[in-house]
This record gives structure tokens, C-alpha cells and sequence, in this order.
């Protein structure tokens, strides 16, 4: 889905989960060191990206559409995905 074509309350849950995102990334310290924001807004974080990804299933359900999109490791297999054996010729 295009971000133009979403509507305009899509587009900010969007952009507050990005920007929450990149938040977390510029503040991330190196291992071993202290992290910049307190436990409680940490804490506060998690639970707006709870927020945003409970509002944003919400607007997918009233648009009827479903979301099969899940969470995967780069090296799974994907279940659709058929895996097949090549033998070197003789």
C-alpha cells in the first residue's frame, strides 16, 4: 500500500512508529554502556508501539483487509516457498 494513498490517520501512525523507531536507534548505546533514556520511558515507548500496531490492526480490519504479514527469520524457510535438491550430474 502506498503511503499517498492511506488516510490521513494511517499516515501518522505511520510516522509515529518510524519516528519512535529511529528514536530508538539514534539512542541505543554501545554494549556495556549506560542507556540514555530511563526505564520508564522505555517503558512508555513499548506501549505507544503497542498503541500504534492495536490502532493500526484496527483500520485494516474496519477496511477489510487482512494482514498475513509476520514476523520471520532471514534464514526461515517460508512456508510457501518449496525447497529443491540439486544433484551434480555425473
Amino acid at each position: 500500500m502506498d503511503f499517498d494513498s492511506l488516510s490521513k490517520e494511517q499516515q501518522v501512525m505511520v510516522a509515529m512508529r518510524k519516528t519512535l523507531a529511529q528514536v530508538i536507534k539514534d539512542t541505543t548505546p554501545e554494549p556495556g554502556m549506560i542507556h540514555p533514556l530511563s526505564k520508564d520511558t522505555v517503558e512508555d515507548i513499548r506501549a505507544c508501539f503497542a498503541l500504534i500496531a492495536a490502532r493500526e490492526r484496527d483500520l485494516m480490519e474496519e477496511m477489510g483487509i487482512e494482514n498475513k504479514a509476520r514476523p520471520h527469520f532471514t534464514d526461515e524457510v517460508a512456508k510457501s516457498a518449496e525447497v529443491v535438491k540439486f544433484h551434480k550430474p555425473k
